[in-house]
């Protein structure tokens, strides 16, 4: 996350066609329509039959894979690709997916969105046995761990590999016969199935199925694997059966809003959260106003549970990147400005609600509050589409750490205080539940991944749990 970042970011976006004569074309549109999962950069890998061939870029698919002459070399009928944002590794073209390695069977590629939470520890194991890392991507541990597998087969190496590694994972992988979709045993990062004329696509949302005209066939399963070769698709379940969790905050932020998650519309969720936080926090106020564009569904809901006018008071630059240059203190104190602008014909004189999905430091939410009272707002009342963000993320999505989370350190009085607005309020964990299907948040097994609301973590962290081991050492041998 960028130092002054306001966002949470998804980590990446998975895509994988196999049998289709335009395969790299093909993944080229998938990444564009998973575009929001990850703007750092983007790769592909294909094979057609003989060679493998890979791209990796920097920068946005539309900026790297329309051209004639990069599609050309990604020749072949089937391909996966990866759009990323570095959570784990850092930046850098050699941290680029798809990831790739010759195997003593052949080549071998792999795409991976989510984090894996012992990777730490299982690469200091791998160093210790001999393995030399090329990137410093946990993605490349599951490189290294089917690479040094003693089981037989690839799928076999595969799922022994899986079976060592803890945290959130769907991905992706291509071999010189197979196309391998996995999802973990929870199922906390998304994956669907999808045909198009007869190829097999795999894509984390539904939408990277639409753009290409592809036809919706199923979600994969958590804990399944699929494996696609010519002779057809083969669906196996090859991990000890848990209890679903997947990420809760799909639903809120990360999917794009055309996308069904679970046989739902995200868009139509997304409404019904608004709606139940209208229910639960009404305001007394003449309009409500959605800070685009995450926070424009759940807006259209409240304006319609609340009966109030829905305008948009503030417009989004869709045109400014995230390396626009910054030159000076002076242009760099603009940054909210470059994204946002407040309409002042909406927002003069009336008391607004502004409507969006979370508040992580609060430094973004604070500048737009002023923006709206310059542009001569008399109330600012904020309401947020989600419980308060407490707690780090360690499943694939980008969070500051635990002290530099504003709901993490301050009351909800204190943060309205600090954002400077007249009256704030978030969407109870309940309420949540509620909007995407669900009576209520069942304490003993809940039915999602809500770990940044309630620090209830589905899995083990070991390698947090290593890192605080050995600092309380460190502190016992410089206090002794």
């Amino acid at each position: 996350m960028l130092p002054n970042d306001d966002k949470l970011h998804e980590e990446c976006g998975v895509f994988g066609v196999f049998g289709h004569s335009d395969a790299g074309a093909i993944t080229t549109l998938g990444l564009h329509a998973l575009q929001h999962r990850g703007q750092e950069a983007a790769g592909i890998v294909s094979f057609d039959g003989h060679q493998f061939y890979t791209e990796r870029h920097i920068g946005l698919v539309g900026d790297n894979f329309t051209k004639p002459a990069v599609i050309k070399r990604l020749s072949g009928d089937r391909a996966i690709g990866h759009n990323r944002y570095a959570t784990t590794g850092g930046a850098g073209l050699r941290n680029v997916q798809p990831l790739f390695a010759e195997f003593a069977g052949g080549g071998f590629g792999v795409a991976h969105n989510g984090n894996l939470t012992n990777a730490h520890t299982l690469k200091r194991e791998l160093q210790l046995r001999g393995s030399i890392f090329q990137s410093t991507s946990d993605t490349e541990v599951i490189i290294h761990l089917i690479a040094t597998s003693e089981k037989g087969p690839l799928v076999d190496r595969i799922v022994d590999s899986l079976n060592q590694i803890e945290g959130a994972y769907s991905l992706v992988a291509l071999s010189r016969k197979k196309m391998i979709g996995c999802r973990d045993p929870l199922g906390v990062r998304p994956l669907v199935l999808g045909d198009l004329d007869g190829a097999y696509i795999l894509a984390s949302e539904t939408c990277a199925l639409d753009i290409i005209g592809a036809r919706f066939v199923r979600e994969i399963d958590p804990g399944e694997m699929v494996v696609i070769t010519n002779d057809g698709i083969e669906c196996l379940r090859p991990f000890e059966t848990q209890k679903s969790r997947s990420c809760i905050f799909e639903h809120v932020y990360f999917a794009r809003p055309d996308s069904i998650i679970q046989g739902t519309s995200v868009y139509d969720v997304r409404k019904l959260i608004g709606k139940e936080l209208a229910t639960e926090f009404p305001a007394d106020a003449d309009i409500v106003v959605p800070v685009p564009d995450s926070g424009t569904p759940a807006a259209i809901g409240y304006a319609e549970q609340s009966g109030l006018p829905f305008d948009l008071g503030i417009i989004r630059n869709h045109y400014v990147g995230r390396t626009f240059i910054q030159p000076s203190d002076a242009i760099r104190h603009m940054g909210v400005k470059l994204k946002h602008n407040a309409n002042s014909s909406v927002l003069k004189g009336r008391r607004v609600v502004l409507v969006d999905d979370s508040i992580v430091r609060g430094t973004t939410s604070s500048k737009i509050v002023q923006m709206v009272r310059d542009a001569g707002a008399s109330e600012v009342h904020m309401r947020i589409a989600s419980p308060p963000t407490k707690s780090p993320c360690y499943y694939g999505v980008d969070t500051p750490e635990k002290s530099k989370l504003l709901a993490s350190r301050m009351s909800i009085a204190e943060m309205a205080d600090y954002i400077k607005v007249d009256s704030l309020a978030f969407l109870s964990l309940d309420g949540l539940y509620r909007a995407v299907g669900e009576d209520a948040r069942n304490n003993n097994q809940p039915q999602y991944c809500d770990a940044c609301f309630t620090s209830d973590y589905p899995t083990r962290l070991t390698d947090k749990e290593n890192e605080r081991a050995s600092s309380q050492i460190a502190t016992l041998v410089e206090a002794s």
